[in-house]
């Protein structure tokens, strides 16, 4: 009896093993899960594989023979999410694991507004660093997360024409076309400007116009940080829509917003004129962060035209009496849209100021110092010899909301990707939060959109928009960047009294079929690659 009982055991274990050897290989498989597949349809329960760095199979229940096996029961599995402006090039130099974008399911992190990581330095000299060597420079530093990005038009023109306030020659634009298609060959995603900013708004359109065309013969696209984003916001924006038809171009709108108070109700205008502009054949998108407040320096009160020259000259000329007395007058003017009790200081060059200022309005620190709001804001700028990080407490939550269910928009950050929060520093909370609260807090929550059309809002949309080749989608042969996560339990805890929390609910997150993020935590992996834009050749 004990030998026969032998005998049926092994029996069992050799068709056992017969049948798993017949079940075809995989990596990782992922069981039991609600797939979302990133088009916007409804979602599958079934299985997803993993083979090397692509799905091998993504669909109804199937069994496989795996090296490791997930259950997702009660969980939801979705194509990493992209974070279309993201300012994380020096934070993932310094640490490449990007957590408070990891810990929301971000798998793509795309650079670009007005500046990009190249070209710098002088060409033909040692410090000089191509758009391309910048972006590998960081993949080989070790990433966890993807990368790309726009060549930045601010770039392009500091390489021709540095600071000065002035337009472009035939001969400059020449040499700037020239650093577009090299930029372009290179791995850029288009052209990004930043035209609020000087030397950036420096640039008229028709330079602009020059430098999408050069993009468009790649296939690329543009996006912009409007001229203007608060009374000329709809003059901004037949610029950008000038600049899409003249250049035969995609463009997309920046981190789109009415700013201000007295212009909130030009929401509807923007939204109909874009729409009208698709209706024509233009592909005209936008991309938003998900809370009612911006964050730059105190230069979103202070023209540019003092800054001409860079940040030596703009210092100097705020101290010089006919330059300051037309300068005071400016930002009294912008103070009387801007409030200064909605200015949140939150970033200081020295460590002094920041022991006195860090996490003061600028109303506050007025107070302080017994100067006008006004004079505040330059002498601080002085004393620090820096743009001074601040939130502008400046948009409406009826309008973020009216944004959210906007089927040509995606999102992004408009931040830094951080890691180490023992280190004390302000920052704005969507750096934590901007892409878990569309899960959590406005689809889940509020129910503005469904979870399907959040999800295709932060990969498939996006990654169709960049023309990115096998990304943004749960397909077969497509790259595993993948997110499971619990629908329940998706959360932001960041905010803007303490910003630096991670968000909640993100269990794995794989970026090329590797595990970056496993049961809430980082895995000590680095597979981020440079992902490069459709006019990439490659000249190895």
């Amino acid at each position: 009896m004990r030998k026969l009982n032998l005998n049926l055991i092994l029996l069992i274990c050799i068709i056992v093993s017969s049948c798993s050897s017949d079940l075809q290989k995989a990596d990782i498989v992922i069981q039991n899960g609600l797939l979302y597949d990133g088009t916007g349809e409804k979602p599958l329960l079934g299985t997803i594989a993993i083979k090397d760095d692509s799905i091998l199979y993504v669909g109804k229940p199937k069994q496989f023979n795996a090296k490791k096996t997930i259950d997702a029961s009660g969980k939801s599995i979705a194509p990493g999410f992209i974070n279309m402006l993201s300012w994380g090039y020096n934070s993932l130099m310094k640490d490449g694991r990007g957590l408070s974008d990891l810990m929301q399911g971000v798998t793509l992190e795309v650079f670009g507004e007005g500046t990009s990581p190249g070209p710098i330095g002088k060409r033909n000299s040692d410090n000089y660093l191509s758009f391309g060597q910048a972006m590998d420079s960081l993949q080989i530093n070790g990433i966890s997360t993807n990368i790309a990005s726009f060549l930045g038009a601010t770039t392009v023109r500091k390489q021709v024409i540095g600071y000065e306030n002035r337009r472009a020659s035939e001969k400059e634009y020449a040499i700037m076309q020239k650093i577009v298609s090299e930029a372009m060959e290179e791995g850029a995603m288009g052209i990004g400007s930043s035209l609020i900013y000087a030397p950036g708004d420096y640039a008229d359109t028709e330079e602009l116009i020059h430098l999408n065309k050069v993009a468009s013969s790649y296939g690329g696209m543009y996006i912009s940080h409007m001229r203007n984003e608060d009374n000329k916001v709809l003059e901004a924006l037949e610029e950008l829509i000038t600049i899409a038809k003249e250049a035969a171009i995609p463009a997309e709108i920046y981190h789109l917003k009415a700013s201000r108070k007295p212009n909130w109700h030009l929401l509807d205008s923007i939204i109909k004129r874009v729409e009208k502009a698709r209706d024509n054949g233009l592909q005209i998108t936008a991309d938003m962060y998900t809370y009612n407040a911006s964050s730059t320096g105190l230069t979103g009160v202070i023209p540019t035209w003092v800054q001409e020259g860079g940040h030596k000259a703009w210092i100097n000329r705020m101290k010089q009496p006919v330059p300051r007395k037309r300068l005071l007058n400016d930002i009294r003017n912008e103070l009387a849209q801007q409030p200064p009790s909605g200015i949140l200081m939150v970033g200081f060059k020295n460590d002094a100021m920041a022991k006195l200022y860090l996490g003061k309005t600028v109303a506050e620190a007025a107070i302080m110092r017994n100067q006008s709001p006004e004079e505040t804001i330059i002498d601080m700028i002085i004393e620090d010899d820096s743009r001074i990080q601040c939130i502008y407490f400046s948009m409406s939550e009826e309008n973020i909301r009216k944004k959210i269910k906007i089927p040509w928009l995606s999102f992004c950050s408009d931040a830094g990707s951080y890691s180490d929060i023992s280190k004390d520093f302000k920052t704005h909370p969507r750096a934590f939060g901007s892409f878990i609260r569309v899960l959590g807090k406005f689809s889940r929550d509020e129910g503005l959109i469904t979870m399907q059309e959040a999800i295709r809002k932060l990969s498939g949309f996006p990654a169709t928009n960049l023309h990115l080749k096998n990304r943004g989608f749960l397909k077969q042969g497509y790259f595993a960047d993948i997110v499971i996560f619990d629908e329940k339990t998706v959360k932001d805890n960041a905010t803007f009294d303490t910003p630096l929390k991670f968000a909640d609910g993100m269990e794995y997150v794989f970026v090329n079929g590797i595990p970056v993020i496993e049961k809430g935590n980082h895995t000590g992996n680095f597979p981020g690659k440079f992902i490069k834009g459709p006019g990439y050749k490659n000249k190895n």
